[in-house]
């Protein structure tokens, strides 16, 4: 494609991700790789465009996927050119991985559209949560929606809930949990509250419920670390009820009782404030309603 510059003094990395799809760090890659010419030169990144430069940038750069797609069913909250919203159910893995690539969410969303982020054996995936918890799921259909969601993520103006029911009667009605979150120096599946090669993670509770022997509570996330929730329920003294991986007790197949509630964020091209909200699994509503 051929792009004719109207404004001036602008970087070209810039300038090329402000008038395509493409995402600023693909444009760096075509850059490096002199695929784009600027009045049929090649020039740097840092090069500053002129009114009436042309600018050719390739159409079909990024890779077509290499995934198949799948016929499973989606729970689609919300959906548009930009963003797909997804209740991703309990048991269901969220992208392939050690070998396995087949019966994801993404080998579903590659089935149901063409349209998803080029991120290598992730497409579409901007953030993820843990097979067996439930929820709700932020999908990007192209690359530009990718890099400003991934962005909202890291400065926390994605706004995320969870709901997780606790082990225990959890004394306080609120509590800020703040370990940092490293792997398992024994056991590279799990990870742990230390101070060896972590990360700072900082969990809210807020008290919804208490039953006996478990509490019902809010969770929301400052910072996103690999089973962050688990751990540091764990840590506190109240683990999440049925957890495969950090209870000691005989699990059903459902696994632990965690599920992603609600995203709030600004829809990254329209502005619009968004909300989403997934209801309780059948499993996990039925127990609660159960332990009434």
């Amino acid at each position: 494609m051929e792009l004719v510059v109207n404004d001036s003094k602008e970087r070209l990395d810039k300038f090329i991700s402000e008038n395509t799809d493409y995402s600023r760090s693909i444009v760096s890659k075509m850059l490096s790789e002199n695929l784009i010419l600027v009045n049929n030169k090649l020039e740097k990144a840092s090069y500053k465009v002129n009114i009436g430069d042309k600018v050719f940038v390739p159409d079909d750069y990024v890779k077509p996927l290499t995934l198949e797609g799948e016929d499973i069913d989606l729970d689609i909250l919300f959906e548009d050119d930009y963003i797909i919203v997804v209740n991703k159910p309990s048991g269901m893995v969220v992208h392939p991985g050690n070998g396995n690539t087949s019966h994801t969410l993404v080998n579903a969303l590659i089935n149901h559209t063409k349209d998803l982020s080029n991120n290598s054996f992730r497409p579409g995936i901007v953030h993820r949560i843990d097979k067996d918890t439930s929820g709700v799921l932020l999908i990007a259909k192209n690359d530009k929606v990718h890099e400003i969601l991934s962005q909202g993520f890291k400065t926390k103006t994605i706004k995320r809930e969870y709901i997780a029911l606790l082990k225990g009667v959890y004394p306080n009605n609120t509590a800020i949990i703040d370990a940092p979150i490293g792997r398992n120096e024994h056991n590279r599946l799990k990870m742990d509250v230390t101070d060896k090669n972590s990360k700072n993670a900082i969990t809210h509770l807020k008290v919804i419920k208490r039953y006996n022997n478990y509490t019902l509570v809010s969770l929301r996330l400052e910072t996103g670390r690999t089973h962050q929730i688990r751990v540091h329920m764990k840590y506190i003294g109240y683990p999440v009820y049925n957890d495969p991986v950090y209870t000691n007790d005989k699990c059903t197949d459902f696994g632990q009782f965690l599920h992603a509630k609600s995203l709030e964020f600004v829809h990254p091209i329209t502005k619009e404030n968004m909300y989403f909200e997934a209801p309780l699994p059948e499993e996990f509503q039925n127990f609660i309603d159960n332990l009434e």
